[in-house]
């Protein structure tokens, strides 16, 4: 079987039986066109050893828009497609190279960037709370260091999912997986306040007040996108005079370095973050290593 015609199975076969969403699935395509990009249109027993040593260091050398080469998680991220296409072909009794013969490129851990309680009091202080698109902000950050949420996660709300009364409700993260999100009660304040000042009645919880994509058609406001809100965060952060790259991830590794800080497990952060695996919530260690030390000082007397 060719490869180009097995990737459109492939695909498909994560869209229906798998429920994996639109993102990934578009992200598995781009990948998986990148073989096709520097191999052809082979056969998939083709797909060997040597053929993705050749392609690894094609892509190794394969530049982007704002770089001279693709770094190694994102290299990363085309042999993970990979080896997910190869389960799948194992599965469907293709021959095919097993999945275990591609190894990833070993990268080095990130180095996690988060606001301390005085650069949070700054940037939420920025917005400017006599315009809608003020309140809509104040409420955007406050949610987003008191939830965890994704950025992805956030733009999706509608009004009706968020419960404000009780605090708490359910999001549908990476892998379409679900999980309980709870918030403070000063966040659900601010959404409690710029809800209050909306004037409409459409469904998305956060709405665009500037551009010209402002509204739709019909009159109705346009839900945020993830890019916007990326600069919404990132100009308050300059505002603020914090010099630090500020994304809404920041916020996002605020808040678990926050619940660590204040004695919260490891495995509660993992859940309350979506992790599916607790290696991903393991980057925190430069909050869980000080804690380990204080534990050694304080029960170690030898």
């Amino acid at each position: 079987m060719l490869f180009a015609k097995a990737k459109t199975d492939f695909l498909e076969y994560l869209e229906i039986e798998q429920n994996r969403s639109q993102k990934t699935i578009q992200n598995y395509d781009h990948y998986l066109t990148r073989l096709i990009d520097f191999a052809g249109d082979i056969k998939i027993s083709d797909i060997d050893a040597e053929l993705i040593r050749k392609w690894r260091l094609w892509l190794n050398r394969l530049g982007t828009n704002t770089s001279d080469e693709l770094g190694k998680a994102t290299q990363n991220y085309h042999l993970i497609a990979l080896r997910s296409f190869l389960k799948y072909c194992a599965k469907r009794d293709i021959p095919a190279l097993t999945a275990d013969k591609v190894e990833l490129a070993r990268t080095q851990r990130k180095q996690v960037t988060f606001l301390n309680e005085e650069e949070l009091g700054r940037i939420f202080d920025q917005p400017d709370l006599h315009t809608p698109a003020g309140l809509r902000d104040r409420a955007i950050l406050e949610l987003l260091f008191s939830s965890g949420l994704r950025v992805s996660e956030l733009v999706s709300l509608d009004r009706d999912n968020i419960n404000l009364k009780r605090r708490e409700f359910m999001v549908r993260g990476k892998g379409q997986k679900d999980r309980p999100i709870f918030i403070s009660q000063e966040a659900a304040g601010w959404v409690e306040q710029y809800l209050n000042q909306r004037k409409d009645t459409v469904r998305p919880l956060f709405v665009r007040y500037s551009g010209s994509k402002q509204v739709d058609l019909s009159g109705n406001f346009h839900r945020l996108t993830v890019r916007s809100v990326q600069r919404i965060v990132a100009r308050y952060a300059l505002l603020a005079g914090i010099t630090k790259h500020v994304s809404p991830h920041t916020l996002r590794h605020s808040f678990a370095t926050n619940l660590l800080m204040n004695g919260a497990d490891i495995r509660s952060v993992q859940a309350m973050l979506g992790h599916s695996n607790i290696a991903t919530t393991q980057i925190y260690t430069h909050v869980t290593d000080p804690h380990l030390k204080a534990v050694h000082e304080k029960f170690h007397h030898k």
